[in-house]
């Protein structure tokens, strides 16, 4: 059993890493101090320049499939990308990607749609989560009724990441209510120009999601976005696409935030000696540590099973379950450990107080994972001691 990264993914990580240090951690002051003033960190222009910089390395569409001009890395590897990532909070994503479920549409959609998000000339969002449908995905009430060679969608979506950006919408509405997730939901490429119409959801993070409103918006047929009936299915193949990566990208967070906490612990005196002499602070470390090196494991363990075509979303779950625990644990330490001054906004930590609260309820609560989790070991479909057991 070999722990060690291979050539190609440590260049990758060391990229990566020196990208970060070099274009982002550099803009974090001017970001915090945009965002004080309730605007974005980061431009779309000056995001968009961001990944063209990135682009020129090759660094573009880092999981869209070569043949539409991606890298196609591995699971793993971009677990290890994420990682890096992580350890600024400077909003920056790599550009080149497109929904997985866009690679569904047929080729005309392609041209209209996932072509030009891969490019960057459109942008989308993903909505099925409503007002009485958050965990439970299977409780969606926005309908689409048929009316002649057309569909009539009306309803309302919450918490929509990108919704206020996006030009079209991958959205979800039941279309035969009898069957409802069975069969009777199906999804639509709306373009907003066809008449939907967003709001901001203020929130405690800088995340900036958005409830989108459909009052009587006409789109004909073929704007369904693989077959009628089927998008529940379209749907959970969305939700479960790469769970790995939310916990992945934490990891980068713990360890900046750590390596402060213990730059901290070395520097702040009291009584004479440094915080990092008193044993409650060396504890909070030493939790912290234990538990960063544990989260790498299990986030590196599930992108594993994704390369290895095994069924990965226990693990997934496992590893989203612990990431949102742990990180948030590792934050809460880290601001103890710096006092009244991590309470302030002249340093991060608060801001990543608020980032980091998100990774336990986005893609499935704490609480879905824990049943999740529970369900298959209790029904038998997975075994204790997981994949080596």
């Amino acid at each position: 059993m070999d722990f060690s990264l291979s050539t190609e993914e440590r260049e990758v990580r060391d990229w990566v890493r020196t990208f970060v240090q070099r274009e982002l951690m550099p803009l974090e002051q001017e970001v915090l101090r945009r965002e004080r003033r309730g605007e974005p960190g980061l431009t779309s222009d000056e995001l968009t320049a961001l990944q063209l910089k990135a682009k020129e390395s090759g660094f573009w569409g880092v999981q869209t499939p070569e043949e539409y001009g991606g890298m196609g890395l591995s699971a793993v590897m971009t677990a290890l990308l994420e990682a890096e990532l992580g350890r600024t909070f400077v909003p920056f994503r790599f550009g080149g990607a497109a929904d997985n479920i866009l690679f569904h549409a047929n080729e005309e959609q392609k041209e209209r749609y996932l072509l030009p998000t891969i490019s960057g000339e459109r942008k989308s969002c993903f909505a099925i989560t409503e007002p009485g449908a958050g965990s439970d995905a299977k409780n969606i009430r926005t309908s689409a009724r048929k009316d002649g060679a057309d569909w009539i969608i009306n309803g309302e979506k919450t918490f929509i990441t990108g919704g206020n950006e996006a030009d079209f919408v991958m959205v979800f509405a039941v279309t035969d209510p009898e069957k409802g997730a069975g069969g009777g939901v199906t999804c639509f490429l709306v373009d907003r120009d066809m008449g939907w119409k967003s709001e901001p959801i203020d929130t405690m993070g800088e995340w900036g999601p958005a409830s989108l409103v459909f009052d009587n918006v006409r789109v004909p047929e073929s704007q369904i976005l693989g077959e009628e009936g089927q998008g529940f299915a379209l749907a959970m193949q969305w939700i479960g696409r790469g769970r790995y990566l939310l916990p992945a990208r934490a990891i980068g967070s713990c360890e900046r935030l750590i390596s402060m906490a213990i730059e901290h612990a070395n520097t702040r005196e009291t009584f004479g000696a440094p915080i990092a002499t008193r044993q409650a602070i060396q504890w909070m470390i030493a939790d912290s540590g234990m538990e960063l090196e544990a989260l790498r494991w299990l986030v590196l363990h599930a992108a594993w099973q994704v390369d290895s075509g095994m069924d990965s979303r226990h693990a997934q779950s496992i590893a989203k379950l612990y990431g949102g625990i742990k990180a948030n644990e590792i934050v809460d330490r880290v601001l103890q450990i710096h006092g009244g001054m991590g309470y302030t906004r002249e340093l991060p930590i608060e801001r990543w107080y608020r980032e980091l609260r998100l990774l336990r309820i986005y893609e499935g609560t704490d609480e879905i994972q824990r049943r999740t989790i529970a369900r298959n070991l209790l029904k038998g479909h997975v075994k204790v001691g997981g994949a080596l057991g």
